[in-house]
């Protein structure tokens, strides 16, 4: 029985072995990727149960990341295959530091026929928290009513949602749709997760505090706003907040996946049963660690190492 469930498009992520323009690359790495994928991965490893929704295309690409979701020990009991379609992709840059190019191989993937057949109560039941991305909701139409069903079941079968809006414009047919889209998917959520820049955009707020009071107008029980280098701040419905500071890297190798990681450690740590203030640093150190690596989750940590970089790290 999962603790956590989450549902996603899994890619393959091809990283070159050099910088340089992709015209003169020639080799490549895989990787499996995906905002779902790595959020799956980095609560597995940190010893929790976890059931990942999506499809897959009958093709070697699914092949591989079926492999990669079985030996990292996810629940793949409501992962299914197609042979009408393919599995999806990616390629990024390799870059000395900072914020890779992504170039997308999605269009009409096996995971963007994903619908709301594939959320039951069969699938959520005895699972405590279903963490969703804003990624998913914007892959196809049928996923963004999939994610609507997966919001409204399981709070009906007593789950705690949490909400990453994970913003990806190019996905969206406007910015309209995009923001009026994914603030009807977090209203009434238990915790939404933006990053400071995603909360200005979606809110047309400015501060950190005006981020939070707009979704907790709005129904949400506590936001949590992503604030890069500076760390996270805090806010409930009941009127606690608070600022967490970040952890201090030597060197930033590549930010992808650093607010999937952060995810990991807010949604553990509330698994857990940690106050939110040490659940938002645990996410803080995630998201710190995961910078330090060039692929999506390989630095995703298991609980000793995470243990011993917050111990030592600096902030």
């Amino acid at each position: 029985m999962a603790e956590i469930i989450t549902m996603g498009e899994p890619m393959v992520v091809l990283i070159p072995q050099e910088e340089g323009p992709f015209a003169e690359v020639g080799l490549f790495s895989k990787g499996a990727a995906g905002a779902e994928l790595n959020v799956a991965i980095g609560a597995s490893r940190l010893g929790h149960s976890v059931r990942y929704i999506s499809r897959l295309g009958r093709d070697f690409l699914g092949e591989y990341l079926l492999e990669v979701m079985k030996r990292e020990g996810l629940d793949v009991s409501a992962v299914s295959t197609e042979t009408d379609r393919l599995t999806g992709f990616y390629f990024k840059t390799k870059v000395p530091s900072g914020d890779p190019q992504v170039f997308y191989m999605r269009k009409n993937s096996a995971a963007s026929g994903l619908s709301p057949a594939d959320v039951t109560p069969e699938r959520l039941q005895g699972a405590r928290f279903f963490h969703l991305t804003g990624i998913t909701a914007a892959v196809s139409a049928s996923c963004l009513q999939a994610c609507r069903r997966a919001k409204v079941l399981a709070r009906e079968q007593g789950l705690q949602v949490t909400f990453d809006p994970n913003l990806r414009p190019a996905l969206w047919r406007s910015e309209e749709e995009m923001i009026s889209s994914l603030n009807g998917l977090a209203e009434g959520c238990d915790y939404i997760l933006p990053g400071v820049a995603e909360g200005r955009l979606l809110t047309g707020c400015d501060t950190l505090e005006g981020i939070a009071d707009f979704y907790l107008e709005r129904g949400v029980k506590a936001v949590i706003v992503k604030n890069r280098s500076e760390g996270a701040y805090y806010k409930t419905a009941a009127g606690e907040c608070s600022r967490i500071p970040g952890f201090h890297v030597k060197r930033i190798v590549d930010t992808v996946g650093a607010g999937d990681a952060f995810s990991v450690g807010v949604l553990t740590g509330l698994t857990e049963g940690l106050p939110l203030s040490e659940a938002v640093r645990r996410g803080n150190a995630m998201g710190a660690i995961m910078i330090t690596s060039a692929g999506d989750n390989d630095a995703l940590p298991g609980r000793e190492e995470l243990i011993r970089f917050m111990e030592e790290a600096e902030v």
